[in-house]
């Protein structure tokens, strides 16, 4: 296996999945979803599996102190590619880490952060335990932790809508599928990884949708309004029983207190 597993694969999720209306929709919900829970700027902020920072880019343009750490280069490279466009100010405000997230704990020092942000990288591993656990040790108290997941209730729907009856029927009690990038994926639940973060330390506080209508649709960048998918993205995000049917779910926790007495 090569040493950069996801090499390959930089340029498919920078210039295609991201660069998607769906990629774009993507980015909007999340943000918008997390400026409900995050503290002011500048708090620090740890993005997880952050690779080219499309996440946690605009943070920084608030004024957000950024650690990206992810363990590919290659996505890295992206990282610092897109970097050198923005301002001093916002580039001071990153820094880029190349370690496994399980790892996150050493490779930060021990720094404790205001956010860890862990998008869409738990569908890849084949437990999620080891990597929840390390986002918790990562938070401070009073912190946020911010997971988005593969949401395992609604893996029939894709091929259902593909027209593949066989493959949906199976999917009702499929663990996980092949995503469109062609690799494959693992879906969790809401209660699951509740139960995880819970374990941590971290209380879950909300979850949202994230995709539910351009999930489905083929949407072509020419000529679709981005903001307007976005905006009934947002609110099919925070009404049920619309987030339910999500391709994907985003859950928030917040890391409890220190108790009275207790040294940090």
């Amino acid at each position: 296996m090569a040493s950069d597993a996801w090499a390959a694969l930089a340029n498919p999720f920078v210039e295609g999945a991201y660069a998607s209306v769906k990629g774009q929709v993507r980015t909007y919900v999340l943000h918008a979803q997390l400026l409900r829970h995050l503290p002011e700027p500048p708090a620090s902020v740890l993005d997880v599996g952050g690779g080219a920072a499309h996440q946690s880019l605009p943070l920084a343009r608030l004024g957000y102190d950024v650690t990206v750490l992810d363990p590919s280069l290659a996505m890295l490279a992206k990282a610092e590619q897109r970097l050198n466009d923005e301002p001093d100010d916002v580039r001071r405000r990153v820094r880029l880490i190349e370690a496994p997230g399980e790892q996150a704990e050493a490779a930060t020092g021990g720094q404790q952060f205001s956010a860890v942000l862990c998008h869409g990288v738990l569908m890849y591993l084949e437990r999620p335990e080891p990597l929840v656990s390390a986002l918790c040790r990562c938070t401070e108290p009073g912190g946020v932790v911010s997971v988005m997941a593969l949401n395992a209730r609604t893996l029939a729907v894709r091929p259902a809508l593909d027209r593949r009856w066989a493959d949906a029927l199976a999917a009702f009690d499929a663990a996980g599928e092949v995503g469109v990038l062609g690799v494959g994926t693992r879906g969790d639940t809401v209660g699951g990884l509740s139960l995880l973060l819970r374990q941590g330390g971290v209380d879950p506080e909300d979850w949202y949708g994230v995709w539910l209508f351009s999930d489905w649709l083929d949407l072509p960048s020419d000529g679709t309004d981005v903001a307007a998918v976005a905006a009934v993205e947002f609110e099919a995000s925070v009404r049920d029983p619309y987030r339910q049917l999500s391709r994907v779910f985003h859950l928030i926790g917040r890391a409890r207190p220190l108790a009275a007495g207790s040294k940090a």
